[in-house]
Parts: structure tokens; C-alpha cells; sequence
């Protein structure tokens, strides 16, 4: 019993340990579901797993062939849970989604628990460690590796001048910018001609340099710069 007792013991206080050092990373970056939440959700899986391993004992008296539980349905319905938990930490502002990375981060710390309540401390370990390593180290190689950076563009004018628009794809072309999917209404009862388009660069500086030039169009009213992605 003592040995049994050391055991749960051993795999909780390992759940801890493991939820924590992948909370903590999603912590430094400001994150909602942090250090708390992921160590929390990794000691809740270990505990679910760890009643499916000492269920007979939990129920004494009851013969053995009474009792059938399947683990793989315990990490099912662990794993369902936590989709519900990993929705509420996805947040949408305009075009940009946020928190699908946290919400990734929560799904494979729930997987590391139960790793560790059945008992695969070795599996566990290299999973934390895979977590950590992707969180951190492929953010490094996410900013010095060439890439595009996605944003929404919109801009209100007057009416529908053909030399306002000219004038803008010519901006876009001198910060580097290009401009696909266009889009045009009008607003204000007809009085406001609206131009919406997905802009992309290699530099998220040039939407910047982009902002300021826009704002010293004297025929631009107004204007937004919107960033996607998570």
C-alpha cells in the first residue's frame, strides 16, 4: 500500500513539474493560460488516469470481472474536455486569431498528464520536452526565417476617385507592399467610397512606414492596418 501510495505520489508531483515548465514558457509571453492552467490541466489528467489504474482498489469487495474500464475511453473524454477549455482561450479581434497556439499548448499538456498518470514517464518526458523546445525555440526560427506578414488594409475617401486608388497601389509598391483581393462599397449614404484589400510583406515594418504615408494623404479620411494571424 505504502509502495502504491509513493507511486501516485511520484506521478502527480511529476504532472506538476511538467505542466509547469510548459505554463511557464506560455507565461513570459503574456499568455491568458499560463503557468496555473497548464499545470492544472497536466495534475488533472495524471489524476484521471491514475483512477482508471487503481479503480479495484477503489472499489472493494467488487470481483474483478465486474468492473471493465477501458483507459484509451478515460484519455477520450479527458481530451474532449480540454478542447472546451483550449475554445476559450481562442480569441478573434477583426482579422486576427488569437491563442491557437495556447489553446495547442493546453491539448498537449492534458496529453503529457495522462502520459505520466499510466505511467510512460519516459514518453511524458519527451513530449514535455518536444512542447518546450517547439514554444520556444521555433519562435526564434519563426522570426529569423523569411516569411510573409499578412494584415487587412481598408481606406475611406471621399468618392470614387481613380487617382486615389492609382496613387495608393504606387504607395504600396514603394514600401514593398502587395495588395490581392480587393474589395470596394460605399458608406455614409453614398458619400464615403470604402477600399478594402489583404496586403502582405516580408517585413511587418513597412505596414508601419505604410501608416505613416497614409496619414499624409490629404484625400485619405481614414484608414486601418489590421495584422492577421495568431
Amino acid at each position: 500500500m505504502e509502495n502504491e501510495n509513493l507511486i501516485i505520489i511520484t506521478r502527480l508531483l511529476l504532472s506538476v513539474v511538467a505542466g509547469a515548465l510548459i505554463g511557464l514558457e506560455r507565461t513570459y509571453h503574456g499568455r491568458p493560460a499560463g503557468f496555473r492552467t497548464h499545470t492544472l490541466v497536466c495534475v488533472a489528467s495524471a489524476l484521471l488516469m491514475l483512477l482508471v489504474a487503481y479503480h479495484i482498489q477503489l472499489l472493494p469487495g467488487v470481483a474483478i470481472e465486474a468492473v471493465r474500464i477501458d483507459p484509451s475511453r478515460m484519455a477520450q473524454g479527458i481530451m474532449t474536455g480540454i478542447g472546451f477549455l483550449g475554445a476559450g482561450v481562442i480569441m478573434k479581434e477583426q482579422l486576427t486569431i488569437r491563442g491557437l497556439t495556447t489553446a495547442a499548448s493546453v491539448w498537449i499538456t492534458a496529453a503529457v498528464g495522462i502520459a505520466i498518470g499510466a505511467g510512460f514517464y519516459f514518453a511524458a518526458f519527451i513530449t514535455a520536452l518536444i512542447a518546450i523546445g517547439t514554444l520556444s525555440v521555433f519562435r526564434w526560427i519563426e522570426n529569423v526565417f523569411p516569411s510573409l506578414h499578412y494584415a487587412g488594409l481598408s481606406v475611406c475617401y471621399g468618392h470614387a476617385d481613380p487617382r486615389v486608388e492609382a496613387a495608393l497601389a504606387e504607395m504600396l509598391k514603394r514600401h514593398h507592399i502587395d495588395g490581392v483581393k480587393p474589395s470596394y462599397h460605399l458608406s455614409d449614404e453614398g458619400k464615403r467610397f470604402r477600399y478594402h484589400m489583404t496586403i502582405r510583406s516580408r517585413s511587418a515594418d513597412n505596414f508601419r512606414q505604410l501608416a505613416s504615408a497614409l496619414s499624409q494623404m490629404e484625400d485619405i479620411l481614414e484608414f486601418s492596418i489590421t495584422p492577421t494571424g495568431d
